[in-house]
């Protein structure tokens, strides 16, 4: 594995932390299919950690409440035939959950109104352009 993985800043998932399982993956993958546990499930308790700050903690597990059973947060992956690559692939997936997870929430939007002259100005392009379209017409024609 590459290291500890970082959720922002100086905040990483203790590898102490992550429970591993491994199990056999579906679909094709040749002769050793059948014999080579590549499937890879990562689990984390967010609800006991103590690797997060507090704030960022109450943050995930409001914004995570409907993935979590009991406070742990579940990983799957079996994109490859290898079990490493599954590991890679789980742990980088958590680590991205996790820090869009504890983001913070972004700035309220203040609300803008449109200045006077451009909205008269509008109005008044719409007023010659329907002038001039109504021109076109040959009632007035003599």
């Amino acid at each position: 594995m590459s290291g500890p993985y970082v959720i922002r800043g100086s905040v990483a998932l203790p590898e102490a932390e992550l429970v591993w399982r491994f199990s056999r993956s579906s679909g094709p993958g040749g002769q050793h299919v059948n014999t080579s546990d590549s499937q890879v499930e990562l689990r984390f308790d967010l609800h006991r950690t103590q690797a997060l700050p507090p704030v960022w903690k109450e943050r995930a597990l409001e914004r995570l409440a409907g993935r979590l059973v009991d406070g742990v947060l579940s990983v799957r992956a079996s994109e490859h035939r290898s079990q490493w690559r599954n590991r890679e692939t789980a742990a980088v997936r958590l680590a991205a959950l996790l820090a869009e997870a504890t983001a913070p929430p972004p700035k309220p939007r203040r609300k803008s109104r449109i200045p006077r002259g451009i909205n008269e100005r509008r109005l008044r392009e719409k007023k010659q352009r329907g002038d001039t379209k109504r021109g076109r017409s040959g009632r007035n024609w003599t």
